[in-house]
């Protein structure tokens, strides 16, 4: 049985709940964070020791078949863009559309399985790839892709948006969303940024660059899901803390939690960050609130 203890910290309009006796014990709050000074570097500490180490034990089949594909959905710079589109084998209609953004680790096999099973759920998915193609397979070769990356974002931001017309012009995707983890949490939340009144929602798995200024979030009309760890330091508990309180100050919808425990990269499956109780409890969460905000359903946490 579950038992909740909510303290209310008034100082900064936060509602702690901490969760007992259930898998990762979680806290929900709401906040916002702040750019880091040394994004990749900060990245780079928040990995030490970890790989992306796939394991055919921790793949996840999606629930029903999906048929995938690559796929180019857009130029950039004048050369293509390609991606991993995953659907329902048997859907017959439009389906509402996912933004799937990738790790720092680029856009692997684990990423692809994550699509699969998110198209599993009733969604039209495209994994985007924001380094080019190239994949890494260790932290500082993936410290390399990020910073490269990052030198040009007005190009990420492009390859983004191209993502968004695609799904919504070839898929004709009634609703769409964003969705990320680590580099592509971020990118999730930058993606809300771009496209404040086109999104109807944005999903962010532990993206260490947090917007915690209100004037930037101001524009912001869709809801937002974040999923975060007590032990990760990018962002740290604080940080996402200042985020949902930005959040809370604008009247934004949001939902935000904090797993005790639980450190950063703690959904990757195919890394020794993972944590399957917190991992599934989070995925739960993520499917009721897409299903809530995409299909209209009210099924689930």
């Amino acid at each position: 049985m579950r038992k909740w203890i909510a303290l209310a910290l008034l100082s900064c309009v936060v509602v702690l709940t901490v969760s007992l006796g259930n898998p990762g014990h979680q806290w929900a709050v709401s906040a916002q964070g702040s750019s880091q000074p040394d994004y990749s570097q900060q990245m780079m500490h928040s990995h030490e020791g970890d790989r992306p180490v796939a394991s055919p034990a921790l793949a996840f089949a999606p629930t029903v078949p999906v048929t995938s594909e690559e796929v180019t959905y857009g130029m950039v710079d004048g050369r293509p863009v390609m991606g991993y589109l995953a659907r329902p084998t048997d859907a017959a209609e439009p389906l509402p559309g996912l933004i799937v953004i990738h790790e720092w680790w680029g856009l692997n096999d684990n990423i692809r399985m994550m699509t699969d099973r998110l198209a599993g759920e009733g969604y039209t998915a495209l994994a985007v790839d924001l380094y080019g193609g190239q994949v890494a397979e260790a932290p500082e070769q993936a410290r390399q892709l990020t910073q490269a990356a990052l030198q040009t974002p007005q190009t990420l931001q492009e390859n983004l948006r191209q993502a968004y017309q695609y799904l919504e012009t070839e898929q004709q995707a009634p609703k769409i969303a964003s969705i990320g983890w680590c580099f592509g949490g971020s990118w999730s939340l930058n993606t809300a940024l771009q496209l404040p009144d086109q999104l109807a929602a944005a999903v962010i798995y532990y993206g260490g660059q947090l917007v915690t200024d209100p004037e930037q979030l101001q524009s912001l009309q869709m809801p937002i899901l974040g999923v975060f760890g007590e032990l990760d330091d990018n962002p740290s508990p604080e940080t996402v803390y200042e985020f949902k309180a930005a959040l809370d100050s604008l009247g934004k919808s949001a939902e935000i939690y904090i797993y005790e425990g639980a450190d950063h990269a703690f959904a990757n499956p195919s890394g020794t960050r993972y944590n399957p109780e917190v991992a599934e409890d989070a995925w739960q969460r993520t499917i009721a609130f897409l299903d809530r905000h995409l299909k209209g359903t009210s099924a689930g946490l």
